[in-house]
């Protein structure tokens, strides 16, 4: 095996057809369109979606329910999470980010009380669930509201 005798896969290269060449190419003169009528013109042709004048396919299936503008859209993290912190250190938003426990706190960050913590924190945060209150003062931290 050479590198002077590789070749490309049997019908992988295939030569782009030049439409529009001349009788002799095959496909000259109309190039394909056909004689007439709105798609042989340039520019012609129909905007996506539309079906010749029948109700469209967007317009055909039922639309359901809504969406409010004003909800927030809170992060939530269990407790036990923070256990990757150092004992006596203040856990805030950015050091989550730092951590990659988040990566996006959109409109703010809740503290859960699934699991167990066993270190000692400073946490500040938008808002904290009150199981998750009792665990970070249990494990003798302050949970502080930002």
């Amino acid at each position: 095996m050479n590198l002077s005798n590789l070749k490309p896969a049997e019908g992988s290269k295939v030569k782009r057809f030049r439409k529009g060449r001349g009788h002799g190419s095959g496909n000259g003169k109309t190039a394909g369109r056909g004689h007439k009528g709105q798609n042989s013109r340039s520019g012609g042709g129909v905007r996506p979606g539309f079906e010749g004048g029948q109700m469209p396919l967007y317009r055909r299936i039922p639309k359901r329910g809504f969406t409010n503008r004003n909800t927030k859209e809170i992060i939530a993290i269990n407790v036990d999470r923070l256990n990757i912190f150092d004992n006596g250190s203040i856990v805030t938003i950015d050091e989550l980010k730092k951590a990659r426990i988040i990566n996006n706190p959109k409109d703010g960050v809740k503290i859960l009380g699934n699991g167990e913590l066993t270190k000692k924190l400073t946490v500040k945060v938008n808002s904290f669930s009150k199981t998750a209150v009792e665990k970070i003062e249990a494990a003798g931290g302050k949970a502080e509201v930002i």
